[in-house]
């Protein structure tokens, strides 16, 4: 369990401390940003966060914002690990759709010893990615990073590889599954058009029209 040489973190915690680590690629993290996030008030993230600066886990400031201590980091990588394996171990051993891992996980990474998630990792091969192409950090909290942009950013001519699916939508990443665009699959850049208009591509032998949505969700690298 996370910390488990201490009294154990509470679900609340741990929850606190990955989504600022997820909102911390974009600077100090604001309370009104994690509110959003978490779906609650204002004043129960102010009074989460002193105390969370109290276990020396976050370094706060009510005029600046927030960001994770070392320690504080340790543990969001520790439990961003046991979410993404538990991903990968549910799409690849139990055949859960792409659309209904996550939150599956978000109910299992709290609660799995260190041993069950070093077995999964050893029964999946010790993979690098998530099924939604998101990376695993390591056991040591080493995080790899993708070269990669949005679809919508690739140029007409380009061969790329998809490499990453954003995940916050259930609808779409199902409608990703379906249509066979997920992490590892080959296409061309044969056409964008102009206005934000959609993408064409050329996979599965054929050409085929994405939204502009769609391919503002899909991460690619040029091959």
């Amino acid at each position: 369990m996370i910390n488990e040489d201490k009294n154990p973190l509470s679900q609340a915690v741990q929850d606190y401390l990955k989504t600022i680590y997820k909102l911390e690629e974009h600077g100090l993290v604001s309370t009104t940003s994690i509110a959003k996030e978490l779906n609650i008030s204002g004043a129960s993230v102010t009074g989460m966060l002193k105390r969370l600066a109290g276990m020396k886990l976050v370094d706060y400031n009510s005029y600046k914002g927030v960001r994770l201590t070392n320690e504080g980091r340790k543990i969001a990588l520790e439990i961003i690990r046991h979410h993404r394996l538990l991903e990968l171990y549910l799409k690849e051993a139990l055949g859960f759709p792409l659309d209904k891992v996550h939150d599956e996980a978000c109910r299992l990474e709290h609660v799995i010893s260190p041993e069950f998630v070093e077995k999964i990792d050893d029964i999946l091969g010790n993979p690098e990615f998530d099924p939604h192409g998101h990376p695993i950090p390591s056991k040591d909290g080493i995080i790899s990073k993708n070269n990669e942009m949005a679809l919508i950013s690739a140029n007409p001519g380009d061969d790329v590889i998809i490499t990453r699916l954003a995940d916050y939508d259930e609808e779409m990443l199902a409608y990703f599954e379906k249509k066979g665009l997920i992490p590892g699959v080959e296409m061309k850049v044969v056409d964008k058009a102009p206005f934000n208009g959609p993408v064409t591509v050329y996979y599965e032998n054929e050409n085929q029209i994405i939204g502009n949505e769609v391919s503002r969700n899909i991460f690619v690298e040029v091959k």
